[in-house]
């Protein structure tokens, strides 16, 4: 999202004309706007990390509040899987870059 386009909207919600903003509020708002989906994307892959690891490797019904001895060392495997694949993935999106 470009300044121009946060200049240009009116937020539908509460009829605020964004382009009155001052050039400093207008990068704030910007700079907001680009944390809350980094977040929003962090929060997305945990999710999914989550819902992943949990089908994989819980396989039987949960009665004490524990993994089993076995649920706990795949959770673990899983976690680490995916830690690795995603810094693999950011690793060569950066060689891309500086490419």
């Amino acid at each position: 999202m470009d300044g121009s386009t946060i200049s240009n909207s009116v937020s539908a919600t509460n009829g605020l004309d964004l382009s009155k903003l001052s050039d400093r509020d207008k990068q704030e708002l910007q700079t907001f706007v680009v944390n809350e989906s980094q977040k929003a994307r962090i929060q997305s892959s945990i999710h999914s990390l989550t819902d992943l690891c949990f089908r994989k490797c819980i396989t039987s019904k949960i009665s004490s509040g524990t993994l089993d001895k076995y649920e706990q060392p795949c959770v673990q495997n899983c976690v680490e899987r995916f830690l690795d694949a995603n810094y693999v993935v950011l690793r060569e999106l950066e060689k891309m870059r500086g490419s």
